[in-house]
């Protein structure tokens, strides 16, 4: 499958646009069609970086007409739908995406719908989502969906792609699925080796309120330090016992050039470096995982409230909050994409953006496979 004619490109469950930015970097020949997002804000940020003038809607009450789909033989209309994944993601209640059970992540029964109402169909489909999509639970109705798309005419393709995989040094992964209207086939971007580090994206000033407190610092440390003295055999070769900790802010579990921060395993900690994403929200001393080698773990809506990362200041380490902007280069963003939205909106809900929008360079790769693997 080969796109070869002008793209009319139609955002349901739109956010800011990631899917529109990912053509935009392609130099693809689209037009940002139309668009369906309930959050105003959302909605700010889509025309600020976009240049557009779109408002808020509400999948439940639009119809097919509202999508303007026509001349299906002049332009090739690709149709994305990253509906909510609240009821669908371990970290929510996970009540399913069930056909007639009403959830926010049963929104997804409405693209059936406004399917159904077309006299002409999309000629492509692009899903994304938590993998919990096709887990156990939700399996039944994932496999329901593409059967559905099949009766339309659709082969399909789905995939797990992690953002680490394709340039962007976050632990995001997420499903993908591709479908085409007609017998064709599709193959997904290959993987590549991750050149960029955490560091690479930090902001080179960073405002005093996002390092953590000593409240904060003391509540996700390890405690076990002398635990740790003896089980690593630490000597001070100097012959001074003080050099073995950097007593920052009165928390001895800074050592040198790491940090002992907590994890629900056996040993009770994990080392985190200088560079290094951590885990900062209240869950962490229930959970594995909280320290990212050179990356950080996958951003939610909460944004800084739940990631952080070692810096290094004057000679001592640091942990502080990831700042908005450094969320969006996260997400593929550029910083111009994000003055145009912070003017507009708050921190809160660019951090909330953030956590709820798509990898831009994953899509990117994912579009450039359907422009022939090429860029325009």
């Amino acid at each position: 499958m080969k796109i070869d004619k002008p793209i009319q490109l139609i955002e349901l469950f739109a956010g800011i646009g990631s899917q529109a930015k990912a053509l935009e970097r392609l130099g693809a020949n689209f037009e940002h069609y139309r668009i369906c997002e309930f959050d105003k804000y959302a909605i700010k940020s889509y025309n600020a970086i976009h240049g557009t003038d779109f408002v808020t809607s509400d999948i439940t009450k639009i119809t097919a007409s509202d999508l303007g789909i026509v001349d299906t033989d002049q332009y090739c209309y690709i149709l994305t739908y990253s509906f909510p994944c609240q009821d669908l993601s371990l970290a929510g209640k996970q009540k399913g995406m069930a056909k007639g059970e009403n959830t926010r992540s049963g929104l997804l029964w409405e693209v059936e719908r406004l399917l159904n109402e077309c006299d002409e169909l999309p000629q492509i489909l692009l899903m994304e989502n938590v993998t919990q999509v096709h887990g156990t639970k939700n399996r039944e109705h994932f496999d329901e969906w593409i059967a559905f798309l099949e009766s339309k005419g659709y082969s399909n393709y789905w995939k797990d792609l992690n953002a680490k995989n394709f340039g962007i040094p976050q632990n995001r992964n997420r499903t993908f699925m591709v479908s085409v209207l007609g017998d064709y086939t599709y193959e997904f971007p290959q993987e590549f080796p991750l050149e960029l580090r955490l560091k690479d994206m930090l902001e080179d000033e960073v405002d005093e309120k996002y390092y953590l407190s000593d409240k904060m610092l003391k509540g996700m440390m390890n405690t076990n330090f002398e635990q740790y003295k003896l089980e690593n055999k630490l000597k001070d070769t100097s012959g001074n016992a003080d050099t073995i900790v950097a007593r920052f802010d009165g928390c001895p579990q800074l050592v040198k050039d790491k940090v002992l921060v907590k994890e629900a395993t056996k040993q009770g900690y994990k080392e985190a470096y200088e560079g290094d994403g951590i885990n900062i929200s209240s869950r962490m001393k229930y959970q594995r995982g909280n320290v990212r080698p050179n990356s950080c773990q996958t951003l939610t809506c909460s944004g800084g409230n739940d990631r952080g990362v070692v810096v290094s200041d004057a000679h001592k380490l640091r942990i502080r909050k990831l700042t908005p902007k450094e969320c969006w280069r996260l997400m593929g963003f550029d910083d111009a994409d994000f003055e145009k939205a912070g003017a507009e909106i708050s921190n809160t809900q660019l951090y909330k953006q953030a956590g709820n929008s798509i990898v831009v360079d994953v899509l990117y790769y994912i579009f450039r496979n359907m422009l022939g693997g090429q860029e325009y």
